[in-house]
Protein backbone atom coordinates (compact mmCIF):
# COMPACT_ATOMS: atom_id res chain seq x y z
CA UNK A 1 0.00 0.00 0.00
CA UNK A 2 2.86 2.07 0.61
CA UNK A 3 4.36 1.57 -2.42
CA UNK A 4 1.59 2.33 -4.42
CA UNK A 5 1.04 5.62 -2.36
CA UNK A 6 4.72 6.72 -3.25
CA UNK A 7 4.44 6.08 -7.25
CA UNK A 8 0.97 7.76 -7.33
CA UNK A 9 2.63 11.00 -5.42
CA UNK A 10 5.90 10.57 -8.11
CA UNK A 11 4.03 10.10 -10.43
CA UNK A 12 1.35 13.35 -9.99
CA UNK A 13 4.56 15.70 -9.24
CA UNK A 14 6.37 14.74 -12.16
CA UNK A 15 2.64 15.31 -14.13
CA UNK A 16 2.17 19.00 -12.80
CA UNK A 17 6.29 19.50 -13.20
CA UNK A 18 5.82 18.60 -17.03
CA UNK A 19 2.54 20.89 -17.18
CA UNK A 20 4.34 23.51 -15.35
CA UNK A 21 7.04 23.62 -17.92
CA UNK A 22 4.69 23.33 -20.76
CA UNK A 23 2.99 26.41 -19.66
CA UNK A 24 6.38 28.18 -19.18
CA UNK A 25 7.52 27.57 -22.73
CA UNK A 26 4.11 28.62 -24.33
CA UNK A 27 4.85 31.49 -22.77
CA UNK A 28 8.02 32.20 -23.47
CA UNK A 29 7.18 31.71 -26.98
CA UNK A 30 4.33 34.03 -26.84
CA UNK A 31 6.27 36.52 -25.06
CA UNK A 32 9.07 35.98 -27.75
CA UNK A 33 6.72 36.42 -30.28
CA UNK A 34 5.43 39.61 -28.71
CA UNK A 35 9.27 40.85 -28.49
CA UNK A 36 9.98 39.93 -32.34
CA UNK A 37 6.96 41.97 -33.39
CA UNK A 38 7.92 44.85 -31.28
CA UNK A 39 11.51 44.61 -32.77
CA UNK A 40 9.39 44.79 -35.93
CA UNK A 41 7.61 47.76 -35.43
CA UNK A 42 10.61 49.81 -33.81
CA UNK A 43 12.38 48.29 -37.02
CA UNK A 44 9.73 49.96 -39.16
CA UNK A 45 10.07 53.61 -37.14
CA UNK A 46 12.32 55.85 -39.54
CA UNK A 47 12.13 59.47 -38.06
CA UNK A 48 11.22 61.31 -40.98
CA UNK A 49 11.88 64.86 -42.01
CA UNK A 50 9.23 67.22 -41.49
CA UNK A 51 6.11 67.34 -44.11
CA UNK A 52 7.75 63.74 -45.03
CA UNK A 53 4.53 60.98 -45.62
CA UNK A 54 5.68 58.72 -43.03
CA UNK A 55 7.74 55.24 -43.84
CA UNK A 56 5.16 52.12 -43.92
CA UNK A 57 7.90 49.59 -44.24
CA UNK A 58 10.87 50.29 -43.34
CA UNK A 59 12.19 46.82 -44.80
CA UNK A 60 11.04 48.12 -48.42
CA UNK A 61 10.51 52.04 -48.67
CA UNK A 62 8.72 51.01 -52.18
CA UNK A 63 5.91 49.09 -50.52
CA UNK A 64 3.46 51.54 -51.34
CA UNK A 65 4.60 52.37 -54.66
CA UNK A 66 3.81 48.42 -55.24
CA UNK A 67 1.55 47.09 -58.19
CA UNK A 68 -2.30 48.50 -57.66
CA UNK A 69 -1.30 50.87 -54.88
CA UNK A 70 -2.76 53.63 -56.94
CA UNK A 71 -3.03 57.22 -55.11
CA UNK A 72 -6.87 58.92 -55.24
CA UNK A 73 -4.83 61.85 -57.32
CA UNK A 74 -4.07 59.77 -60.77
CA UNK A 75 -7.44 58.13 -60.32
CA UNK A 76 -8.52 59.90 -63.85
CA UNK A 77 -5.10 60.08 -65.39
CA UNK A 78 -4.98 58.48 -69.12
CA UNK A 79 -3.08 55.23 -69.51
CA UNK A 80 -0.09 56.65 -71.40
CA UNK A 81 3.45 56.86 -72.12
CA UNK A 82 4.94 59.68 -72.89
CA UNK A 83 8.59 60.18 -75.00
CA UNK A 84 10.60 63.11 -74.83
CA UNK A 85 12.08 63.40 -77.98
CA UNK A 86 15.76 65.51 -77.78
CA UNK A 87 16.31 66.61 -81.51
CA UNK A 88 13.08 66.73 -82.30
CA UNK A 89 11.68 69.13 -79.66
CA UNK A 90 8.65 67.03 -79.00
CA UNK A 91 6.54 64.58 -76.75
CA UNK A 92 5.21 61.11 -78.61
CA UNK A 93 2.41 60.04 -76.89
CA UNK A 94 2.05 56.35 -76.73
CA UNK A 95 -1.00 53.74 -75.77
CA UNK A 96 0.71 50.86 -73.74
CA UNK A 97 -2.40 48.66 -74.38
CA UNK A 98 -1.67 49.05 -77.94
CA UNK A 99 1.59 49.80 -78.21
CA UNK A 100 0.82 52.34 -80.94
CA UNK A 101 2.28 56.34 -80.81
CA UNK A 102 -1.56 57.98 -80.47
CA UNK A 103 -0.50 61.32 -80.06
CA UNK A 104 2.72 63.94 -80.32
CA UNK A 105 3.02 67.38 -79.85
CA UNK A 106 5.69 70.61 -79.40
CA UNK A 107 7.37 71.27 -76.76
CA UNK A 108 10.37 73.46 -75.61
CA UNK A 109 14.18 73.25 -77.30
CA UNK A 110 15.81 69.90 -75.99
CA UNK A 111 13.46 67.94 -73.58
CA UNK A 112 15.33 66.11 -71.21
CA UNK A 113 13.15 64.22 -68.93
CA UNK A 114 9.34 63.72 -68.08
CA UNK A 115 8.76 64.48 -64.54
CA UNK A 116 5.51 63.19 -62.45
CA UNK A 117 5.01 66.16 -59.69
CA UNK A 118 5.03 65.75 -55.94
CA UNK A 119 1.16 65.75 -56.29
CA UNK A 120 0.90 63.74 -58.67
CA UNK A 121 -1.25 66.02 -60.71
CA UNK A 122 0.79 66.88 -63.06
CA UNK A 123 3.69 65.68 -66.09
CA UNK A 124 6.84 68.41 -66.24
CA UNK A 125 8.66 68.16 -69.76
CA UNK A 126 12.29 69.38 -68.74
CA UNK A 127 13.26 71.62 -71.69
CA UNK A 128 16.75 72.65 -70.84
CA UNK A 129 17.86 74.40 -74.28
CA UNK A 130 21.12 73.11 -74.12
CA UNK A 131 23.00 76.36 -73.82
CA UNK A 132 20.23 78.56 -75.11
CA UNK A 133 18.48 81.38 -73.61
CA UNK A 134 14.83 79.55 -73.91
CA UNK A 135 14.80 77.04 -71.57
CA UNK A 136 11.93 76.11 -70.03
CA UNK A 137 9.02 73.69 -68.43
CA UNK A 138 6.27 72.53 -70.38
CA UNK A 139 3.16 71.04 -67.98
CA UNK A 140 1.05 68.27 -69.44
CA UNK A 141 -2.47 67.41 -67.40
CA UNK A 142 -2.40 63.78 -67.37
CA UNK A 143 -6.24 63.62 -67.91
CA UNK A 144 -5.81 64.97 -70.59
CA UNK A 145 -2.91 63.96 -72.23
CA UNK A 146 -2.25 67.55 -73.17
CA UNK A 147 0.16 70.01 -72.73
CA UNK A 148 0.18 73.43 -71.10
CA UNK A 149 1.88 77.32 -71.98
CA UNK A 150 5.43 76.64 -71.41
CA UNK A 151 7.11 77.81 -67.73
CA UNK A 152 10.44 80.02 -68.63
CA UNK A 153 12.87 78.33 -65.96
CA UNK A 154 16.76 78.49 -66.44
CA UNK A 155 18.44 75.25 -67.19
CA UNK A 156 16.41 72.57 -66.28
CA UNK A 157 18.05 69.61 -67.47
CA UNK A 158 16.10 67.30 -64.73
CA UNK A 159 14.07 68.09 -61.75
CA UNK A 160 13.20 66.57 -58.45
CA UNK A 161 10.86 67.39 -55.09
CA UNK A 162 11.68 68.02 -51.44
CA UNK A 163 10.05 64.79 -49.21
CA UNK A 164 8.03 67.41 -47.97
CA UNK A 165 6.26 68.48 -51.82
CA UNK A 166 6.70 72.06 -51.25
CA UNK A 167 9.70 72.62 -53.27
CA UNK A 168 10.77 71.21 -56.84
CA UNK A 169 14.33 70.88 -57.37
CA UNK A 170 15.51 72.20 -60.81
CA UNK A 171 18.73 70.71 -61.35
CA UNK A 172 20.97 73.07 -63.63
CA UNK A 173 23.39 71.19 -64.73
CA UNK A 174 25.11 73.82 -67.34
CA UNK A 175 25.61 75.77 -63.74
CA UNK A 176 26.14 72.91 -61.44
CA UNK A 177 23.61 74.28 -59.51
CA UNK A 178 20.44 73.08 -57.56
CA UNK A 179 17.09 75.80 -58.03
CA UNK A 180 14.31 75.32 -55.04
CA UNK A 181 11.08 76.46 -56.69
CA UNK A 182 7.20 76.84 -55.47
CA UNK A 183 6.28 72.96 -56.58
CA UNK A 184 3.08 74.63 -58.66
CA UNK A 185 4.28 78.15 -59.68
CA UNK A 186 7.97 76.81 -60.55
CA UNK A 187 8.71 80.81 -58.89
CA UNK A 188 12.43 80.48 -57.53
CA UNK A 189 12.87 80.88 -54.09
CA UNK A 190 16.38 79.71 -53.04
CA UNK A 191 19.53 78.14 -55.23
CA UNK A 192 22.37 76.19 -53.69
CA UNK A 193 25.55 76.12 -55.83
CA UNK A 194 27.27 72.58 -56.12
CA UNK A 195 30.93 73.82 -57.73
CA UNK A 196 32.62 70.49 -57.44
CA UNK A 197 30.21 68.52 -59.07
CA UNK A 198 30.35 68.94 -63.06
CA UNK A 199 27.51 67.56 -64.85
CA UNK A 200 24.95 67.13 -62.06
CA UNK A 201 21.87 65.19 -62.98
CA UNK A 202 20.28 62.49 -61.28
CA UNK A 203 19.93 62.25 -57.92
CA UNK A 204 18.14 59.84 -55.03
CA UNK A 205 16.82 60.40 -51.28
CA UNK A 206 17.91 58.99 -48.46
CA UNK A 207 14.50 56.62 -46.34
CA UNK A 208 14.24 59.48 -43.83
CA UNK A 209 14.04 62.55 -46.56
CA UNK A 210 17.05 64.44 -44.62
CA UNK A 211 19.81 64.04 -47.50
CA UNK A 212 19.93 63.05 -51.25
CA UNK A 213 23.11 61.84 -53.56
CA UNK A 214 23.35 63.30 -56.70
CA UNK A 215 25.67 62.71 -59.75
CA UNK A 216 28.17 63.76 -61.38
CA UNK A 217 28.42 62.97 -64.83
CA UNK A 218 31.95 64.93 -65.54
CA UNK A 219 33.41 64.88 -62.06
CA UNK A 220 33.21 60.90 -61.94
CA UNK A 221 31.43 61.18 -58.51
CA UNK A 222 28.67 61.95 -56.40
CA UNK A 223 27.83 65.33 -54.25
CA UNK A 224 25.76 64.55 -51.06
CA UNK A 225 23.21 67.71 -49.90
CA UNK A 226 22.08 68.23 -46.56
CA UNK A 227 18.32 69.20 -47.23
CA UNK A 228 17.24 69.74 -43.69
CA UNK A 229 20.27 72.79 -43.90
CA UNK A 230 20.27 73.39 -47.71
CA UNK A 231 24.20 72.77 -48.04
CA UNK A 232 26.50 70.25 -49.76
CA UNK A 233 27.55 67.92 -47.46
CA UNK A 234 30.73 66.49 -49.65
CA UNK A 235 31.69 64.54 -52.37
CA UNK A 236 32.55 60.99 -53.14
CA UNK A 237 35.17 59.97 -56.23
CA UNK A 238 33.70 57.23 -57.62
CA UNK A 239 36.16 56.43 -60.44
CA UNK A 240 38.90 59.45 -62.06
CA UNK A 241 37.50 58.29 -65.30
CA UNK A 242 33.98 57.55 -64.61
CA UNK A 243 30.87 59.06 -65.73
CA UNK A 244 27.69 58.50 -63.14
CA UNK A 245 24.20 58.50 -64.68
CA UNK A 246 21.40 57.57 -62.55
CA UNK A 247 21.07 56.46 -58.72
CA UNK A 248 18.52 54.40 -56.68
CA UNK A 249 18.46 53.43 -53.06
CA UNK A 250 17.90 49.97 -52.07
CA UNK A 251 14.41 48.80 -50.40
CA UNK A 252 15.59 49.06 -47.27
CA UNK A 253 17.76 52.57 -47.18
CA UNK A 254 21.02 50.95 -46.24
CA UNK A 255 22.99 51.52 -49.66
CA UNK A 256 22.43 53.39 -53.01
CA UNK A 257 23.31 51.67 -56.68
CA UNK A 258 24.61 54.15 -59.18
CA UNK A 259 25.18 53.40 -62.78
CA UNK A 260 28.50 54.11 -64.31
CA UNK A 261 28.30 54.21 -68.16
CA UNK A 262 31.93 54.42 -68.39
CA UNK A 263 32.47 51.43 -65.49
CA UNK A 264 30.06 49.03 -67.22
CA UNK A 265 28.44 48.87 -63.98
CA UNK A 266 27.01 49.86 -61.06
CA UNK A 267 28.90 51.22 -57.52
CA UNK A 268 27.28 50.43 -54.19
CA UNK A 269 27.42 53.31 -52.00
CA UNK A 270 26.73 53.57 -48.29
CA UNK A 271 24.83 56.92 -48.14
CA UNK A 272 24.86 57.47 -44.29
CA UNK A 273 28.57 57.03 -44.62
CA UNK A 274 29.24 58.77 -47.94
CA UNK A 275 31.75 55.70 -49.41
CA UNK A 276 31.63 53.55 -51.83
CA UNK A 277 31.61 49.57 -50.79
CA UNK A 278 31.30 47.99 -53.95
CA UNK A 279 31.01 47.06 -57.65
CA UNK A 280 28.29 45.07 -59.84
CA UNK A 281 29.10 44.65 -63.39
CA UNK A 282 26.43 45.06 -65.68
CA UNK A 283 26.67 45.78 -69.34
CA UNK A 284 28.16 48.43 -71.88
CA UNK A 285 27.07 52.09 -70.81
CA UNK A 286 25.39 51.38 -67.55
CA UNK A 287 22.58 54.47 -67.54
CA UNK A 288 19.36 53.79 -66.10
CA UNK A 289 18.25 51.79 -62.67
CA UNK A 290 14.47 50.83 -62.46
CA UNK A 291 13.19 48.86 -58.97
CA UNK A 292 10.92 46.50 -59.37
CA UNK A 293 7.01 46.86 -58.39
CA UNK A 294 7.68 44.16 -55.55
CA UNK A 295 10.41 45.87 -54.60
CA UNK A 296 12.66 42.17 -55.10
CA UNK A 297 14.81 43.28 -58.28
CA UNK A 298 16.46 46.22 -59.82
CA UNK A 299 16.39 46.78 -63.70
CA UNK A 300 19.86 48.34 -65.13
CA UNK A 301 19.56 50.06 -68.89
CA UNK A 302 22.99 49.37 -70.33
CA UNK A 303 22.82 51.64 -73.23
CA UNK A 304 25.74 49.87 -75.45
CA UNK A 305 28.22 52.61 -76.13
CA UNK A 306 30.60 54.46 -73.52
CA UNK A 307 29.98 57.32 -75.87
CA UNK A 308 27.60 60.47 -74.95
CA UNK A 309 26.43 60.31 -78.66
CA UNK A 310 26.93 56.23 -79.39
CA UNK A 311 25.92 54.88 -82.55
CA UNK A 312 22.84 52.89 -83.78
CA UNK A 313 22.32 49.33 -82.91
CA UNK A 314 25.37 49.09 -79.94
CA UNK A 315 25.64 46.24 -77.83
CA UNK A 316 22.65 47.45 -75.29
CA UNK A 317 20.50 45.26 -73.11
CA UNK A 318 18.89 45.05 -69.41
CA UNK A 319 20.15 43.36 -66.49
CA UNK A 320 18.07 42.85 -63.26
CA UNK A 321 20.16 42.79 -60.29
CA UNK A 322 18.66 40.77 -57.21
CA UNK A 323 18.39 43.63 -54.02
CA UNK A 324 19.10 40.95 -51.30
CA UNK A 325 22.33 39.06 -53.24
CA UNK A 326 23.49 42.29 -54.88
CA UNK A 327 23.95 39.65 -57.94
CA UNK A 328 22.86 39.93 -61.56
CA UNK A 329 20.72 37.73 -62.28
CA UNK A 330 19.92 38.00 -65.49
CA UNK A 331 20.95 40.12 -68.56
CA UNK A 332 18.82 40.74 -71.66
CA UNK A 333 20.52 42.11 -74.77
CA UNK A 334 18.11 44.07 -77.47
CA UNK A 335 17.86 41.81 -80.68
CA UNK A 336 19.58 43.32 -83.23
CA UNK A 337 21.22 45.66 -81.11
CA UNK A 338 20.13 49.30 -79.51
CA UNK A 339 20.60 51.66 -76.96
CA UNK A 340 17.90 51.55 -73.80
CA UNK A 341 18.56 54.80 -71.82
CA UNK A 342 15.56 55.87 -69.72
CA UNK A 343 12.24 55.21 -68.54
CA UNK A 344 10.22 53.28 -65.94
CA UNK A 345 8.17 50.12 -65.28
CA UNK A 346 4.41 49.82 -65.87
CA UNK A 347 1.99 50.04 -63.23
CA UNK A 348 1.17 46.53 -63.37
CA UNK A 349 5.09 45.93 -63.14
CA UNK A 350 5.01 43.41 -66.41
CA UNK A 351 6.46 45.94 -68.64
CA UNK A 352 9.88 48.00 -68.68
CA UNK A 353 9.39 50.76 -70.64
CA UNK A 354 12.76 52.45 -72.03
CA UNK A 355 13.95 54.79 -74.60
CA UNK A 356 16.66 53.78 -76.82
CA UNK A 357 18.38 56.40 -77.00
CA UNK A 358 20.63 56.26 -80.67
CA UNK A 359 18.26 54.46 -82.29
CA UNK A 360 15.03 56.28 -82.37
CA UNK A 361 12.79 53.66 -81.06
CA UNK A 362 10.93 53.03 -77.48
CA UNK A 363 11.37 49.59 -76.04
CA UNK A 364 8.43 47.76 -74.17
CA UNK A 365 10.04 44.95 -72.23
CA UNK A 366 8.48 41.71 -70.78
CA UNK A 367 9.88 41.79 -67.45
CA UNK A 368 9.49 37.63 -66.99
CA UNK A 369 11.01 36.91 -70.10
CA UNK A 370 13.05 39.74 -71.64
CA UNK A 371 11.37 40.06 -74.94
CA UNK A 372 11.41 43.40 -76.60
CA UNK A 373 8.98 45.32 -78.67
CA UNK A 374 10.83 48.24 -80.33
CA UNK A 375 8.03 51.02 -80.89
CA UNK A 376 9.31 54.11 -83.30
CA UNK A 377 9.22 57.70 -82.15
CA UNK A 378 11.16 61.31 -82.64
CA UNK A 379 14.64 61.72 -82.79
CA UNK A 380 16.70 60.91 -79.77
CA UNK A 381 14.20 59.95 -77.31
CA UNK A 382 15.17 60.38 -73.45
CA UNK A 383 13.65 60.67 -70.12
CA UNK A 384 10.29 58.98 -70.72
CA UNK A 385 7.92 58.79 -68.23
CA UNK A 386 4.90 55.74 -67.46
CA UNK A 387 1.79 57.14 -66.09
CA UNK A 388 -0.43 56.23 -63.91
CA UNK A 389 2.07 55.11 -61.30
CA UNK A 390 1.17 53.40 -58.28
CA UNK A 391 3.00 55.17 -55.47
CA UNK A 392 1.78 58.19 -52.72
CA UNK A 393 4.17 60.80 -54.41
CA UNK A 394 6.65 61.40 -56.41
CA UNK A 395 10.45 62.36 -55.72
CA UNK A 396 10.73 63.33 -59.04
CA UNK A 397 12.94 62.52 -62.55
CA UNK A 398 11.11 59.36 -64.26
CA UNK A 399 8.70 58.76 -61.13
CA UNK A 400 11.26 57.97 -58.35
CA UNK A 401 7.63 56.93 -56.56
CA UNK A 402 7.37 56.47 -52.94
Amino acid sequence: MLLMLNLITKFTMHFYSFRRSQFVSSAGAVLAGLCISCAASAASSVATTDGMPPVVNAANLYSEAAAGKFSPAVAKALPRVYVPNLRSNDVYVIDPATFKVVNKFRVGHAPQHVVPSWDLKTLWVANNAEGRPDSSLTPINPRTGKPRKNIKVDDPYNMYFTPNGKEAIVVAEAHARLDFRDAHTMRLKSSLPVPQCKGINHADFSIDGKYALFTCEFDGGLAKIDLVNRKVVGYLQLARKGMPQDIRIAPDGRVFYVADMMADGVYVVDGDQFTKIGFIATGVGTHGLYPSRDGTKLYVANRGSNLVHGPRHGKGSVSVIDFATRQVETTWPIPGGGSPDMGNISADGKTLWLSGRFDDVVYAIDTKSGSVKSIPVGMEPHGLTVWPQPGRYSLGHTGNMR
